[in-house]
């Protein structure tokens, strides 16, 4: 399996223009999970894998969710969403773009035991 190109890291400026939303709408969608970010401050930076669109990638808050209620912290699961995993043929993120929810809340689910 090939490895991934690293994601691009999207700034909050760039990421409220692609949506459609104000700042404060991003960082509020961060708060909420239905974003992950890295960094802080000015430094908060959003992987454009987590964007869909104008929208943010679906079901990406329930699959933090369960990560979160599972033992990560939010920059593992950024990083686990974001890793290729063999068991998907590529990372989280991708799948659930491309619409396989079940098969990667399955393998969160299984890592939370």
């Amino acid at each position: 399996m090939a490895s991934q190109p690293a994601p691009t890291l999207l700034t909050v400026a760039q990421v409220s223009e692609r949506l459609g939303l104000t700042p404060s709408r991003v960082h509020r969608l961060i708060e909420d999970r239905a974003l992950l970010a890295t960094g802080s401050g000015p430094g908060l930076r959003i992987p454009d894998a987590f964007i869909r669109g104008d929208q943010p990638l679906a079901h990406l808050a329930g699959t933090v969710t369960l990560l979160i209620d599972g033992g990560f912290d939010e920059q593992s699961a950024l990083e686990w969403l974001l890793d290729d995993h063999e068991a998907l043929g590529t990372s989280p993120a991708t799948a659930l773009a491309e619409g396989r929810k079940t098969e990667v809340r399955r393998i969160a689910q299984a890592l939370a035991l």
